[in-house]
C-alpha cells in the first residue's frame, strides 16, 4: 500500500540522488578520486536530511537506519565516473541536478516537520534548512564559495517559496501528488531561471554594488 510515509521515502531518495549527482560532478571538477566523489555525494545527498531528522528529534537519522539511503550516492558516483568524460556543459548539469534536489528536499523537509507537529512557520524554516543544508556542506568541503551565500545567485529563495507553498497546501487540505509535483516544478524552474538570467536580491546595505559589477550590469550568458 502506497502510504504517506512511503511517498516521503521515495521523494527523499529522489532528492538524495539529485543532490548526490551534483556532489560527484563537483568532485570531478575538483579532480577528486572516486572515494572523494562518493563521500562528497553522500555529504550533499544526506546532509540536509540528517539535519532535519536531528532537529525534529525523530530518533537516529534515516540515513543511518535505512540502508537504502546509501544507494543513491553510490549510483551517482558510479554514473559520474563512467559518464563524466562525455559531459560538455558541466556547470549547467551541476545546477540542474542541484535544483532538482532543492525542489524535492524543501517539500520533504516541510512535510516531515508538519507531520512531527511543528507549526507552519517552523516547518517552513526547517524545509529551507533541509533543502540548502547539503549544498552548503558540499561547497564548504570542496572549498567553493557556498551557493547559499553567493550574492550573484538565488538559492534559498526558491526553497523558501516551495516550503511555504507546501505548508499552505498542507494546512488547507490541498496537498496531493499533483500539487506536490507542481510545487517541485515551480522551485526547479525558479532556481534555474534565476541562475540563467542572473536574478539577484539586494545586498545587505542599500547603495552597495557587487564587486566587479556596475549598476545595471547583466550576468547573462552563463554556461
Amino acid at each position: 500500500m502506497f502510504t504517506f510515509d512511503l511517498a516521503l521515502v521515495w521523494l527523499d531518495l529522489a532528492g538524495v540522488f539529485f543532490f548526490a549527482v551534483s556532489g560527484s560532478l563537483l568532485a570531478a571538477k575538483k579532480q577528486f578520486d572516486i572515494i572523494g566523489s562518493l563521500l562528497l555525494a553522500s555529504l550533499v545527498g544526506l546532509g540536509g536530511g540528517v539535519i532535519r531528522d536531528i532537529v525534529i528529534n525523530a530518533g537516529p537519522p534515516a540515513a543511518f537506519t535505512n540502508p537504502v539511503y546509501l544507494l543513491p550516492p553510490l549510483l551517482a558516483a558510479g554514473l559520474v565516473y563512467f559518464l563524466f568524460s562525455s559531459i560538455q556543459r558541466f556547470t549547467s548539469l551541476l545546477t540542474l541536478f542541484d535544483a532538482g534536489g532543492l525542489a524535492l528536499f524543501c517539500i520533504t523537509g516541510t512535510l516531515k516537520a508538519l507531520a512531527a507537529g511543528m507549526n507552519p512557520v517552523a516547518a517552513i524554516l526547517l524545509g529551507v534548512t533541509t533543502a540548502v543544508g547539503g549544498g552548503l556542506l558540499r561547497d564548504i568541503t570542496a572549498n567553493e564559495i557556498p551557493t547559499l551565500f553567493n550574492a550573484r545567485d538565488l538559492y534559498a529563495l526558491p526553497a523558501l517559496t516551495g516550503a511555504a507553498l507546501t505548508a499552505l497546501l498542507w494546512n488547507i487540505g490541498a496537498f496531493t501528488g499533483l500539487t506536490a509535483a507542481l510545487v517541485a516544478g515551480w522551485v526547479f524552474a525558479f532556481r534555474v531561471l534565476a541562475w540563467r538570467r542572473g536574478w539577484r536580491v539586494p545586498l545587505a546595505v542599500r547603495g552597495w554594488h557587487r564587486a566587479g559589477v556596475s549598476p545595471g550590469a547583466d550576468s547573462r550568458g552563463r554556461d
